[in-house]
This record gives structure tokens, C-alpha cells and sequence, in this order.
């Protein structure tokens, strides 16, 4: 679990960022239909779960370096028993300043109230303008009124998009974040094994993926990070596929892309194996072509590589196999020139990991790759 001492320290970096005379809105995730009167189960907004831990629909944080009353405000909602009782139990404004150190709180009704007094005299807005139509309508109005009232004077201050600041900081994983995440990933691998255990022909892809999300389950990991792929035969061949109805056949091979969610970090591993339990000889052949580019990809992961150093020396192997293996035929360093290799590896090799499956945080600083450093997943 992520300390309340550690996501103090989160948000006082991101303000050492923002500055004086300026401020940060970040609202919560909403919940979502799935029909009719139910609701999925409500995920917390990345960003809002980074720099609080409170789960909970319906809130705004603040954030207002050097405010004398203090500089993190929350607005969420009321305690109510009858709802209470209904939909699970809220913090109310006592819950979130007891336990989620709050300087402030008030009632999210309240905000059109409160909310615009704050913003006033604030040269700069941070907020991710963008993410929510509604809330930026609400937002510009916040703004559009107090132009109105400062007719005359200082213009109110420019919208800034909060991401670029508050995505790189979450780029760099705590230790915290670190041993939360290589949980996520061993239970994900276990899960992964009893998938293997359980394939058989026969048996649907669905039934694989229950055996998936059971180990997820029993080990305190609810929910998938992504939508599990469970593909069998050709699926594979589906870079997304997340049906998961098919029959397993004899003599195919079955991929799997599965990681679970684990206090909102995620993992994310893919294998393939045969649905009999043997390899035929050029499954075999596929297989050990593949392993060897991952294993040279991993190599090259180290502080002062940069990310594409990966990606280069996977499609460096993988031509060679497809070369060997009669399938491309020419010079390697000129069918990766000519991208050759795209047709059977269309995509890159790697991706950022952490609250998000393909996590924040850019690639490339000033036209380069970005050069790898320690804490970066």
C-alpha cells in the first residue's frame, strides 16, 4: 500500500512544479453505466489516485501552493445513512481530512460556490483540459465569470495542461510503487502458469481466461488490468483480441495477454503455448526465434539506453529468424532498413507500466528517444 506520507510528498513535488500564483484541478473519475440501473465497478481516476488514494465518485481535488489555510483541498460528497445503507459507506468531509490529510474539505454541491473564489488572482490553472467535456464546460465557466468580475483589471490567469508536469512524475516509480508492482507481476505469472496447467483441447478460451481471473481473485487482485486475451488457432494473429469464445484445437498454438491490477498498479504479460502440450516443429521453430528477441531486448534494458534500444535489438533477432526461416529473403540490415519485418511485427516492443497498463510519460525529450533512467518502468 502507498503510504498518506507518500502521496503528501507527491503533491508537494507536483507544486514545487507549478509554482506561485497558481493552481490545480483535478476531478475524479465518474461512474459508468453498463445498464440500464447498474453501474460497473467505479475505477478511480490514474491521475486523482496518484496524488490522494481516496476512491470515491464525485470529487475535485485542489491543489493551491502557499495558501495560508493550506494547499490541498478536497470537495466530495456528503455522509448520507439512507445512501449509505443503499451504495456503501462514504468519507464525508471528516473522512477526508482525518484520513486523507486534507487541509480542507467541503461539499462537492458547494464547489460552484467555493471553487471560483480560489481560482481567483491565480495566474496560471493547471488542469487537464480535454479528459471530461462536462467538467470543462464548468471549468471555462468558473473562468469566463471571473473575467467578467475583474473587468478592468489583471486578465484571469491561462489554463496550463497539468499532464505534461504530473505525468513525468509518475514516470519515476517510488519503492513503494516498485514492490506493489512486482506483486502484481507474480501474481499475474501464477496465473499464467495454472493457464498452462489447465489448457487442454477442447476446452473454450473463456475457460482458460476463468482460470486466469480465479488466481487474480484469490490472491487479492479483483480485477484484470486490461481486457484479458485468451486466443487460440488464428486469434492470435489479432493484436487485440478479447473475444475469448472460441474451442481449443488439437495441434494449435493458444497466446494469452493477461496481467491482473493490484492496488491499482497493473502487470502485463503475454505467452504462447501449445493448446496439446507439444510443439510441432515449426511452432518450435516460431517459438525459440521469439524468446531469443525478447531475451536481447531485455539485454539492452539499463540506465543510459534509451527506449527504442529494446525495440532495435528485437527486430534485429526477429529479421534473422524470419530470414532463416525462409520467409523474408535478403540482407538484414536492409530489410530492417525497408521495414520489412513489419507484416509479422507491426508494433513496438515495450511499453510504460504502472497505475495505467500503458502508463504516462512521454518517449521522447526534444525529438530523441528517451534515455532510460533508474526508477522508470
Amino acid at each position: 500500500m502507498i503510504s498518506q506520507t507518500e502521496f503528501a510528498r507527491r503533491r508537494k513535488r507536483l507544486m514545487t512544479m507549478m509554482g506561485k500564483n497558481s493552481i490545480a484541478i483535478i476531478p475524479s473519475a465518474n461512474e459508468v453505466t453498463r445498464s440500464r440501473d447498474t453501474e460497473f465497478q467505479f475505477r478511480q481516476d490514474s491521475d486523482f489516485h496518484y496524488l490522494s488514494g481516496f476512491n470515491e465518485p464525485e470529487a475535485v481535488i485542489v491543489l493551491i501552493p502557499g495558501r495560508k489555510h493550506g494547499d490541498y483541498i478536497i470537495f466530495n460528497r456528503e455522509r448520507d445513512p439512507l445512501k449509505e445503507t443503499w451504495n456503501g459507506r462514504r468519507q464525508g468531509q471528516e473522512g477526508v481530512v482525518k484520513n486523507f490529510k486534507a487541509a480542507d474539505a467541503f461539499p462537492i454541491t458547494d464547489i460552484d460556490e467555493i471553487l471560483p473564489g480560489l481560482m481567483e488572482d491565480r495566474q496560471r490553472i493547471f488542469y487537464a483540459i480535454g479528459n471530461d467535456k462536462d467538467f470543462d464546460e464548468r471549468v471555462l465557466g468558473w473562468m469566463n465569470a471571473l473575467r467578467a468580475k475583474m473587468k478592468g483589471t489583471d486578465p484571469q490567469g491561462e489554463i496550463i495542461d497539468i499532464r505534461h508536469a504530473l505525468h513525468d512524475l509518475r514516470l519515476y516509480k517510488s519503492r513503494s510503487e516498485i514492490k506493489i508492482m512486482r506483486k502484481a507481476a507474480e501474481i499475474s505469472a501464477q496465473a499464467h502458469t495454472r493457464a498452462m496447467q489447465k489448457t487442454r483441447p477442447g476446452l473454450y478460451e473463456y475457460n482458460i481466461e476463468a482460470e486466469i481471473q480465479h488466481e487474480f481473485g484469490r490472491h487479492g487482485a479483483r480485477f484484470a488490468a486490461y481486457n484479458s486475451i485468451v486466443a487460440g488457432g488464428d486469434n492470435g494473429s489479432i493484436l487485440h483480441y478479447v473475444e475469448n469464445t472460441d474451442k481449443l484445437a488439437d495441434g494449435d498454438m493458444l497466446l494469452v495477454d493477461a496481467g491482473c491490477e493490484y492496488h491499482y498498479y497493473a502487470a502485463d504479460i503475454s505467452r504462447t503455448w501449445p493448446i496439446n502440450g507439444r510443439f510441432t516443429k515449426a511452432q518450435r521453430t516460431v517459438y525459440e526465434w521469439v524468446l531469443k528477441a525478447q531475451e536481447a531486448a531485455i539485454k539492452t534494458i539499463k540506465p543510459g539506453a534509451h527506449w527504442q534500444s529494446p525495440h532495435e535489438a528485437a527486430v534485429k533477432v526477429l529479421t534473422k529468424g524470419l530470414v532463416e526461416m525462409g520467409i523474408l529473403k535478403g540482407r538484414v540490415p536492409t530489410l530492417i532498413k525497408n521495414e520489412a519485418y513489419k507484416p509479422y511485427y507491426m508494433h513496438k516492443t515495450g511499453h510504460w507500466l504502472g497505475i495505467d497498463v500503458h502508463d504516462v510519460g512521454d518517449y521522447q525529450v526534444g525529438g530523441a528517444p528517451r534515455v532510460l533512467e533508474p526508477g522508470m518502468i
